[in-house]
């Protein structure tokens, strides 16, 4: 009963922020396949969180150079895990817009911090678990903003490399939010942190306006 609120909240969040970000497509998902991408997403942690696992044992040093370079591949692994959970979507005869690209990526995320949310508070308690949840479901949401841009840009016929550079600035706003994390507690950290945020909304509801400027110029009817 103690897990039970928090886990309960920890869902609760989840869904909150899957339905803010999903609510913006014109042409709404079928639920199987937004759940189907979930679930993938919380695999996508399982699967993360082995190869972590295994770079936890061969990275023990605490040097600055290697502990950047732990995070470096810490986000690389995560990233590239979220990539291929929304990429099982896009396939599908549903996946018939830009827009669509971001609703995935987002919602595999989702699935993915709410596995890592759950696994945490597992492991250091709840009281911990409910700022990391607060903190990390939406960070990792932003992170996977630039890789459902790329997704969605196929259907403007971009080459693999599109998608490559898409990946590339996820793992990017990963690495840099995980550096700034690690610093010493204080107002700069707050600050930088807070700056980091603001950017990654700034670009996510740039991607999230120019899909919804192609979907009213180019989508199918919206669904009544």
């Amino acid at each position: 009963m103690t897990l039970l609120a928090p886990l309960l909240s920890t869902v609760t969040l989840t869904l909150a922020w899957l339905w803010f970000f999903v609510r913006r497509d014109r042409h709404p998902e079928p639920a199987w396949l937004l759940a189907r991408t979930f679930a993938w997403g919380l695999f996508a942690w399982v699967v993360a969180a082995a190869f972590e696992a295994s770079l936890g044992r061969l990275l023990q040093a605490s040097l600055p150079l290697t502990l950047l370079l732990l995070a470096l591949l810490t986000a690389c692994i995560e990233e590239g895990s979220k990539f291929l959970a929304a990429t099982t979507a896009v396939t599908d005869l549903s996946f018939d817009e830009p827009m669509d690209g971001l609703v995935y990526a987002v919602t595999a995320a989702l699935g993915f911090a709410l596995m890592e949310n759950v696994t945490y508070m597992l492991g250091f308690g709840t009281s911990a678990a409910t700022w990391h949840a607060v903190f990390t479901t939406l960070a990792h949401a932003l992170f996977s903003a630039p890789q459902g841009y790329a997704l969605g840009g196929l259907h403007w016929s971009r080459g693999r490399w599109w998608v490559v550079r898409g990946v590339a600035l996820s793992i990017l706003l990963h690495f840099v939010f995980n550096g700034i994390l690690s610093g010493t507690a204080g107002l700069p950290l707050l600050v930088a942190l807070g700056t980091a945020v603001l950017l990654m909304v700034l670009l996510a509801s740039r991607y999230y306006r120019m899909f919804e400027a192609h979907a009213r110029r180019h989508g199918p009817p919206t669904q009544g």
